[in-house]
């Protein structure tokens, strides 16, 4: 889907699920990638399984939530490939599956941190240098759960709201400056965050809930990123694309 030759893509969550497919979509389109992950073994599978498409492929640990870090992480980009003109922020995390009630005030905290101060950090280091740079595209992985509320994931549920909001908040400020800002939004992914929470009659029970009747794959998460991120996408921006096999309908 377009040749992304020549550019540098910035990703989050790459040790596994939809962060990994995705660096890899971006690599078989030719892109140089910058993976990131906070689980150090993870980044290692991914890095190695990247390596077959010939293109520039580095790697950092990184905890979104470390503003500094996440600084140093793009700035050790531009450094290693001489630009960056596409970013997939997609760390996240879920937590446990509880009601509202039984959330600490240390685990609110922690998801804010991951899925929403994480991403703005990023946009924000990001932003600092495409806009100095001609521009470039930014992918925020949101959720369904962005635009309706579900049990038992209540403050889950709000970071993805928030996601959203910044999405379009950025997209808004930016996009005239060269800039597009999107979000993806799935629905149940079939992935190491969701496969731990669920028992096996439960996931059937919530891919039922798609009219597809099913979870859906990261791969076919990392396609939409893969299209919002290129030319073809050029008249999007401040979007929240439905990849959730109809869960919103």
């Amino acid at each position: 889907m377009g040749d992304f030759s020549g550019k540098t893509a910035f990703v989050t969550g790459c040790s596994s699920g939809i962060g990994r497919q995705s660096a890899h979509a971006l690599a078989r389109a030719g892109a140089n990638v910058m993976i990131t992950d906070i689980n150090a073994d993870g980044l290692k599978e991914t890095e190695a399984q990247l390596a077959q498409y010939g293109v520039g492929i580095a790697s950092t640990v990184l905890d979104v939530s470390d503003p500094d870090a996440v600084t140093a992480a793009v700035q050790a980009t531009v450094k290693r490939f001489g630009g960056l003109q596409l970013a997939h922020n997609n760390a996240g995390i879920m937590g446990p599956v509880q009601y509202l009630l039984s959330y600490t005030p240390e685990l609110t905290e922690k998801l804010f941190s991951v899925n929403v101060f994480g991403v703005l950090y990023c946009m924000q280091a990001q932003l600092r240098h495409m806009l100095e740079n001609g521009g470039g595209s930014i992918v925020n992985t949101a959720s369904v759960s962005g635009v309706r509320a579900v049990p038992m994931i209540g403050v889950y549920t709000a970071t993805k709201h928030a996601v959203i909001g910044l999405t379009k908040a950025a997209a808004v400020e930016y996009s005239a400056r060269g800039v597009r800002i999107n979000a993806v939004c799935p629905g149940f992914v079939k992935t190491n965050m969701t496969g731990g929470q669920f028992s096996e009659e439960v996931e059937q029970a919530l891919g039922e809930q798609h009219p597809i009747g099913r979870f859906s794959q990261p791969e076919e998460i990392a396609e939409a990123v893969l299209w919002l991120l290129s030319d073809k996408a050029s008249f999007s921006t401040g979007s929240t694309m439905f990849v959730d096999g109809g869960q919103t309908v």
